[in-house]
């Protein structure tokens, strides 16, 4: 250890903190260690190797707190919710007041605004932060949304920005505002992943069951489409996924994992944050609703007994593996704008200014959904940023090019059983957004019929309703 105190510390060596701890420490910067159980800060101090040396294992919170030198910087990577208020109401007494406390976990938005606010009445320093990228991502370099005070940021924005991704020499770190700014983003972020990784299993899903493909001829394809406009993290691994064999058995991997997706509930929240804000995030909802039927095994192995499999072999002539390339970036493009169509609007709701361009960069690498295709998104937002990206000419292009194969993929799908609800949903979507006059004439109709709610005429200002009479 070397002879300065630091002016970090970690609170919290689960997988994320150890790694984030050892990406701080192997960037230059000391840092104090603790965790609830003494036995793992000293077996992770001990596995650090010629990192120990800039590591400071503390077995009490005082003891922690007393290591760093003030002001003190102190991130916790604990679990959200109760665990974080636990942790800061213990903190708080042992700290001066330009001590800082960073929330780095998968915490709810709404309790980041709460938290800031209340370090805001007492004269206390906290930020919200978001850390995208698994546990690689913690330990060689994650995407970091931060929200809180400027100032505060500032103030640790080396430190972060040294830790994180980077893109073409580019940090992957960005303040994106005011309270619980940072961990809104992350939050769409988790829902925009949620969608990604459901159409590219309905992909998985058409190619297995629909054209009979075995998973290492999917490994071949997901390859080949990671070398395309769809290159990005998500289809590499499942390159890597679909290639794997299981060594207990021989068989493909894929082939032995049980049908029934885990989650942990941001997918969820960001559909509830977008009901909260009148915007249409079709495309996750569907993704996190299919998570949900996945859970329901038995259920669906009843429903298979008795209505028979659903999915059954496609037209070959119909569906190839590039249509279903091209039906996926479609999906993949109304997916992105539904996301950035969120944060636009919780940018006005919340006051944050969020800096649509910057999130779009802050993603380009690190993250979960890294891809080629966010640096377009960050150009076409720079040029547009209140445009739809869907309407931004570049993705447009792309649209005008593609479309007509997710239509083809959806609807042949459909024939076929095979399940497509994101795909289906981003289409939809992507139809409900170039329908000039829709059928919502009829909604306010029925409305104003039963609860006499007014609509408006296409011919003339105000508020009105219909000749219904006594019928």
């Amino acid at each position: 250890m070397s002879d300065r105190a630091p002016h970090f510390g970690l609170v919290g060596l689960g997988t994320m903190g150890s790694n984030l701890a050892l990406n701080i420490a192997e960037k230059g910067y000391d840092i104090a260690v603790y965790n609830r159980t003494v036995e793992r800060t000293r077996a992770f101090h001990a596995e650090a190797g010629e990192l120990a040396s800039r590591l400071v294992p503390c077995e009490t919170l005082e003891a922690f707190v007393a290591a760093i030198a003030p002001p003190r910087n102190i991130i916790l990577m604990v679990p959200a919710g109760p665990v974080v208020d636990a942790h800061i109401e213990a903190l708080r007494p042992l700290l001066d007041s330009d001590d800082l406390i960073i929330d780095a976990g998968n915490a709810n938005f709404r309790d980041t605004n709460r938290r800031s606010e209340q370090a805001g009445k007492s004269g206390a320093l906290f930020l919200g932060i978001g850390v995208s990228g698994g546990e690689e991502g913690a330990r060689h370099g994650p995407s970091i949304m931060g929200g809180g005070p400027r100032p505060a940021w500032d103030r640790v924005a080396p430190m972060l920005e040294a830790i994180a991704a980077k893109y073409e020499g580019t940090p992957c770190a960005t303040w994106m505002g005011e309270g619980g700014a940072g961990h809104f983003v992350k939050m769409v972020h988790n829902g925009i992943e949620y969608a990604d990784m459901q159409m590219i299993a309905e992909t998985y899903g058409m190619m297995r069951d629909g054209l009979g493909r075995s998973a290492a001829d999917i490994a071949g394809v997901f390859a080949a489409w990671n070398e395309g406009p769809l290159k990005s993290y998500l289809i590499e691994i499942s390159a890597a996924a679909a290639g794997a064999i299981d060594p207990k058995t021989g068989l493909p991997v894929l082939d032995v994992i049980l049908d029934r997706a885990g989650q942990k509930g941001t997918g969820r929240w960001t559909v509830i944050e977008a009901q909260h804000l009148g915007t249409p995030i079709t495309a996750i909802e569907a993704a996190v609703a299919a998570r949900n039927m996945s859970a329901r095994l038995e259920e669906r192995r009843a429903g298979e007994c008795l209505f028979g499999p659903a999915p059954q072999p496609v037209n070959p002539e119909t569906i190839s593996v590039g249509l279903l390339e091209n039906a996926l970036l479609a999906g993949k493009i109304a997916c992105y704008a539904q996301g950035f169509a969120m944060l636009g609007a919780a940018s006005g709701e919340f006051g944050w200014s969020l800096p649509l361009p910057d999130i779009a960069r802050v993603w380009r690498a690190g993250c979960i959904i890294r891809s080629t295709l966010l640096n377009d998104m960050a150009e076409a937002l720079a040029a547009h940023e209140d445009m739809n990206l869907m309407f931004a000419p570049f993705f447009a292009d792309i649209l005008k090019r593609t479309g007509s194969d997710l239509r083809t993929a959806v609807g042949e799908a459909t024939r076929s059983g095979n399940p497509a609800p994101a795909l289906s949903a981003g289409l939809s979507y992507f139809d409900m957004m170039r329908t000039g006059r829709s059928t919502a004439n009829l909604i306010q109709a029925q409305r104003d019929f039963f609860g006499a709610h007014s609509f408006e005429r296409v011919d003339e200002a105000g508020a009105h309703h219909g000749p219904w009479g006594g019928t």
